[in-house]
């Protein structure tokens, strides 16, 4: 068995390809991506031709740079194949155009494998595992687990930081809008009947990395997943990257998050601060490790055992 393997998750803005040991656990390459694939599909119910020609060009970008063969990578994809009514037939053509073979996986099973990539993770930061809330922020959805120990609870609610952008261009109704969100999360959390006050906040995705690497003094093009792993953000963090947005061009704001994520940033950080409010959470733990890394994990324990 091959103890090199490639993992693809292709989300609703973000393309990300890993190359992983699974002997050692150790990530070889990686390459990341802003594709926009769910630009438009708040309005269409389609992802568009365009998108989709930006995922093969990433694609076809990613094999030149980590060197592997498409049709070997296990390819995962989430809430905007899930939403779209083309998917089937965008998943026939990037068969036939890039030969990847990319499986639609549902929120319990994205919440799954993230969680398993964030309970390694924690073990190899050495922070403890055994009682965190976790919060994974994507384009499409927003997945809640709960880890107690060797169980949790997942939910994935049906909104991200693309589709919320898309859908209130207006601040205030957008603002309306996260009050419900939050009533729909504070409902699913009372349901679990626990004491949350012994329970860390760990979160992953775009939106945390990007504040705790302004908050280290990164910028996208000098971004050090290994330095911002286990960083710690709170509350005034996220008051200050919306204030240096606020204050910034676009020009300097791409240069702070890349392009492809000004549009979305904003929206994300409410959103994350929103989960703050509902956990009365003073700070939270942000890790890079997410679903491509469980992916490969998942993969490692399950078909790379002698």
């Amino acid at each position: 068995m091959n103890q090199e393997i490639v993992t693809i998750d292709l989300g609703s803005n973000s393309f990300r390809v890993l190359k992983y040991d699974c002997k050692n656990h150790k990530i070889i390459s990686e390459y990341n991506e802003v594709v926009g694939m769910a630009d438009g599909l708040v309005d269409t119910g389609l992802i568009s031709k365009e998108a989709i020609q930006r995922v093969i060009v990433a694609i076809l970008h990613s094999i030149e740079v980590i060197k592997y063969n498409p049709q070997d990578a296990i390819c995962v994809t989430t809430a905007a194949m899930r939403n779209a009514s083309n998917s089937e037939e965008i998943l026939k053509y990037l068969s036939q155009e890039v030969k990847t073979n990319f499986s639609i996986i549902d929120g319990k099973e994205e919440a799954r494998l993230t969680l398993l990539a964030v309970k390694y993770a924690l073990k190899r930061e050495k922070i403890n595992s055994d009682k965190f809330v976790l919060l994974d922020i994507g384009g499409g959805s927003t997945e809640i687990i709960i880890n107690t120990n060797n169980s949790y609870k997942a939910h994935s609610f049906d909104f991200g930081i693309v589709t919320l952008t898309q859908r209130f261009l207006n601040h205030d109704d957008l603002k309306n809008d996260l009050e419900n969100k939050k009533l729909e999360i504070k409902l699913f959390l009372n349901s679990l009947n626990i004491d949350f006050k012994d329970y860390s906040f760990v979160a992953t995705a775009g939106t945390p990395t990007t504040i705790a690497a302004i908050k280290l003094g990164q910028d996208f093009f000098s971004y050090d997943r290994n330095i911002v792993n286990g960083t710690i953000v709170n509350l005034e963090d996220m008051i200050n990257c919306l204030n240096i947005f606020k204050n910034s061009s676009k020009e300097d704001i791409v240069k702070l998050v890349g392009r492809g994520r000004v549009d979305f940033i904003e929206v994300g950080i409410y959103i994350y601060k929103m989960i703050f409010e509902v956990l009365e959470k003073d700070e939270s733990i942000v890790l890079d490790d997410g679903l491509r890394e469980g992916v490969a994990i998942n993969y490692c324990e399950t078909k790379c055992k002698n």
